[in-house]
């Protein structure tokens, strides 16, 4: 994939090497031969690059395999919408969907530019126990105050997701991990991450997070 900055020896200094047993005409003929035969000279272009793995070009992690191949919920078609729309076409949100509606979140998420979404899958929302989640989708002030925690006002790369992140509930958002491998507050998992909309990334974690204030 990369090409080596360094080539092997200039020509006439080959030549003069193989005068000290053949005449000029010779190393005219056998120059090729020797030079392949030599070793490589070593480069840093020659070195093995990183492993793929570690970058994340485009959307990342097991879940992904659960995404839409094509239609408006494949990664193509998220991409054309902005973030909300997407999501309402990502079988894996559903709950998530309803909880934005709930709250009347859908035109605020959509209108914004350059956010970064930490999306709970309809298995976290689960994970809580019924009465809270039906006494959190009842409060429209908390239904609000723990969405917004979902959302980062920058639009976050893969390598720029490690670290603390503001978020526009007001608290902050830890990061932990690298490559392909990352968490949220040391707890939400990202099971598919990278996802582009038209105006967010999303990545989506297995827990909803809640703010500590």
């Amino acid at each position: 994939m990369r090409i080596s900055l360094h080539r092997s020896r200039p020509f006439a200094a080959l030549c003069a090497a193989g005068a000290l047993a053949l005449t000029l005409g010779a190393c005219s003929s056998s120059g090729s031969a020797a030079d392949s035969a030599a070793p490589a000279p070593s480069s840093p272009a020659a070195a093995s690059p990183a492993s793929p793995a570690t970058v994340a070009d485009g959307p990342f992690g097991a879940a992904c395999a659960a995404v839409p191949k094509d239609g408006a919920g494949s990664f193509s078609g998220m991409a054309k919408d902005p973030v909300a729309t997407a999501a309402s076409n990502n079988p894996l949100l559903s709950t998530l969907v309803a909880a934005v509606k709930q709250a009347g979140l859908v035109d605020t998420l959509n209108s914004a530019q350059n956010i970064t979404v930490f999306a709970p899958t309809n298995d976290a929302f689960a994970k809580l126990p019924k009465a809270d989640l039906d006494a959190v989708l009842a409060d429209k002030a908390k239904l609000t105050k723990i969405l917004t925690y979902h959302v980062a006002p920058d639009r976050l790369s893969p390598t720029a997701l490690a670290g603390k992140h503001p978020s526009l509930e007001g608290a902050d958002l830890t990061v932990n991990g690298a490559g392909q491998d990352f968490t949220v507050n040391d707890g939400a998992k990202v099971l598919c991450g990278n996802v582009q909309t038209a105006n967010a990334t999303v990545y989506i974690v297995d827990t909803v997070l809640m703010p500590t204030s």
